[in-house]
């Protein structure tokens, strides 16, 4: 498996994350943002051909379950570390039911003041300052 940027050759047409908003992202507006208008960069997890991680933490349903959201947060927090971009630390906007994932890296909720939108399911923001980015493993509970 490879975790690089988003190419403009890769079939997107085939994930599904089980989220339709998610999917409609990727599917239609990723691409556009990184190759045309130059707003974002996505970054996916590839194998054998097929996409299967994208930065929005969208998993394919047919590979949940294999680790990759905590390998491409992992990736994401790496490159917050490098000497190329000036990071205070990492911001989410953590969808419903997700806030426990990032929570076991040691992101906290925070308030918004301004930009909510009533058009979709309120996210809840969360931050890791770049001070505790090294620290953050994963809290497994023990068995």
């Amino acid at each position: 498996m490879e975790i690089r940027r988003l190419r403009a050759g890769d079939d997107r047409s085939r994930f599904r994350s089980g989220d339709p908003d998610l999917d409609r992202f990727f599917r239609s507006y990723a691409g556009q943002n990184q190759f045309r208008h130059h707003v974002g960069v996505t970054y996916v997890a590839a194998e054998n051909g097929d996409v299967l991680r994208l930065a929005r933490l969208a998993v394919d349903s047919k590979v949940r379950g294999r680790g990759l959201g905590e390998q491409l947060l992992r990736f994401a927090l790496a490159l917050t570390m490098t000497e190329d971009y000036g990071c205070v630390g990492i911001a989410v906007d953590a969808k419903p039911g997700a806030g426990t994932f990032y929570a076991r890296y040691g992101f906290r909720a925070i308030d918004v003041v301004e930009g909510h939108s009533d058009a979709r399911p309120r996210p809840t923001p969360m931050f890791l300052p770049t001070s505790e980015i090294l620290a953050a493993t994963p809290r497994r509970p023990r068995r």
